[in-house]
């Protein structure tokens, strides 16, 4: 457990020290590896379920990059024009943001199914609560920044 704690501590380090609004791309391959080594930390993966697991979890992240990227190109950018749509736009668009959503938790679906077949539904669960974990310490890291360049 303490292992871990290091470990971590670690590379919250790694992560402040890089991150700034100049080396944006840099950053969040950055964050990328911070969170694949926390993940595998966290996992304990013998190296047959990391075999299997990896190209799965690559996969799905990327699928949820796509989504983002369409949620913002097709959705966001004209969410922020809302005043210059009709109503009939705005149905349209209503109608993207629940097929997007609908996409999404299928995605979603698959992976958690694929998953939990490759590595065991335990792990799985871990996985994911490992996943909101390594968020929280990131929004936390960030938060602490904020306030210390604040002072």
């Amino acid at each position: 457990m303490s292992k871990q704690i290091i470990t971590f501590t670690v590379l919250l380090l790694l992560l402040t020290s890089s991150l700034g609004f100049s080396q944006i791309k840099h950053d969040w391959d950055k964050i990328k590896s911070l969170k694949i080594a926390f993940i595998t930390e966290r996992l304990e993966l013998n190296s047959k379920e990391a075999q299997e697991f990896w190209p799965i979890y690559n996969s799905y992240e990327s699928k949820k990059e796509a989504f983002h990227k369409k949620e913002h190109s097709e959705i966001k950018d004209k969410i922020k024009n809302l005043d210059q749509l009709s109503n009939k736009e705005a149905n349209a668009l209503l109608d993207k943001m629940v097929k997007l959503e609908d996409e999404k938790h299928k995605s979603s679906q698959a992976y958690i199914e694929k998953v939990s077949k490759t590595i065991s539904p335990k792990k799985t669960i871990l996985l994911l609560r490992s996943e909101e974990d390594f968020k929280r310490q990131l929004i936390k890291q960030y938060r602490q920044r904020r306030a210390n360049q604040k002072k």
